[in-house]
């Protein structure tokens, strides 16, 4: 009977290697550290998008290169095939200037859009895109956004069952603000609605939040350091809404916040998107960094944020039925480093999809079966 159980269990070991190994799940490239990179891997790689395509296969994109803002920094791409990763290739670049956070999405007539951001600086950069009719296999040549239209920030736009595009945008220059750009002709033309920000009167560090202004960096672990990323002093703003539809015509998004309470900011329309409310807090910290949200198929709402007022580091999945009140139920990193910036969506097969910067070296992959997601 032992030798049964030992076998059975083997099995079940063996199955689940290979159900990962066919996820894709991991790094999807050896990072330069490794000892392994492919030829042309770059030392910074950042705030990745990705998307299903129609047979299946994942779509991912992120900007890389010597360092963030460098005039070398590209949009790079790869995609997953009966699970395994393509060589990475450049998608997109700029004649002399960095590239900045990429978006990949589908309109509803099917077609495959990149955006992206192309410039020196957040505080003056300026919209690009591409377009695919055939799944990323061959892209249009680039479509230069008008001035004040930028595109979605970082996170996929939400698209309306009648194909109205709301995106998420917002600006650095000074303070920080988050707008909504709008389209109903699938991108042709946009309106905008903002700017939107926390009044600085609900803008009341914790006493969390307090003691995480003044942690300074500590020693590193196994040789790699976790930066830290102080609250702020003063209320800067917030940034990068993520879209999700609440039901009927309400919408909410998620945005990064750069405040004294250092904390995730939402604000909500009640009409599609076309108007918004000024954002508050809800109860789930933000160290000034990216985080991206996604609304299942059953209502429910799952976001992906660091677990920390200071640092981006634990990496953590939370799952909402109203948006407002969370419950993380997974975390996907939590060592020393930064784990961040992360991009999820649900699969039609009902995965959960995430992508986020590995230590700012590579971008990793993982793929969660709805099953694991708390009701």
């Amino acid at each position: 009977m032992k030798g049964i159980h030992w076998t059975a269990a083997v099995l079940l070991g063996l199955f689940a290697t290979l159900a990962h190994a066919q996820s894709g799940a991991g790094l999807i490239f050896p990072p330069l550290s490794s000892g392994k990179a492919l030829p042309g891997t770059q030392r910074d790689n950042h705030a990745s998008t990705l998307v299903e395509l129609k047979n299946g296969d994942v779509m991912v994109a992120w900007f890389g290169g010597t360092r963030e803002g460098a005039p070398d920094v590209k949009i790079y791409g790869a995609r997953l095939h009966n699970g395994v990763w393509s060589r990475p290739v450049v998608l997109a670049s700029a004649d002399g200037v960095a590239c900045w956070n990429p978006v990949l999405f589908h309109t509803r007539d099917g077609r495959l859009w990149l955006y992206y951001k192309y410039g020196t600086h957040p505080s003056t950069w300026k919209g690009a895109r591409k377009w695919s009719d055939d799944e990323g296999r061959r892209w249009s040549k680039v479509e230069y956004l008008p001035d004040g239209i930028l595109g979605p920030i970082k996170d996929k736009p939400l698209v309306l069952p009648d194909g109205t595009i709301v995106s998420g945008s917002s600006v650095e220059n000074g303070k920080w603000n988050a707008w909504i750009e709008r389209s109903t002709d699938n991108g042709k033309t946009w309106t905008k609605f903002g700017p939107i920000t926390v009044p600085a009167s609900e803008d009341v560090p914790s006493a969390a939040a307090l003691a995480a202004a003044r942690q300074k960096q500590g020693p590193a672990v196994d040789g790699v350091h976790t930066k830290v990323y102080p609250p702020s002093k003063t209320t800067v703003g917030i940034i990068q809404p993520s879209v999700v539809w609440m039901g009927g015509k309400h919408l909410r998004f998620f945005a990064r916040s750069r405040t004294r309470a250092a904390q995730i900011a939402v604000a909500d329309s009640w009409d599609d998107g076309r108007t918004w409310t000024q954002a508050h807090f809800i109860d789930l910290p933000n160290p000034n960094s990216g985080i991206d949200a996604v609304r299942l198929r059953d209502g429910r709402i799952v976001l992906a944020f660091n677990d920390s007022y200071n640092e981006r580091t634990p990496l953590n999945l939370a799952v909402s039925r109203d948006g407002e009140h969370f419950r993380i139920f997974k975390t996907l990193e939590d060592g020393p480093g930064q784990y961040s910036y992360p991009a999820i969506i649900q699969a039609s097969n009902g995965d959960i999809l995430v992508t986020y910067s590995w230590r700012r070296e590579s971008i990793k992959f993982v793929r969660l079966p709805l099953r694991e997601v708390p009701q």
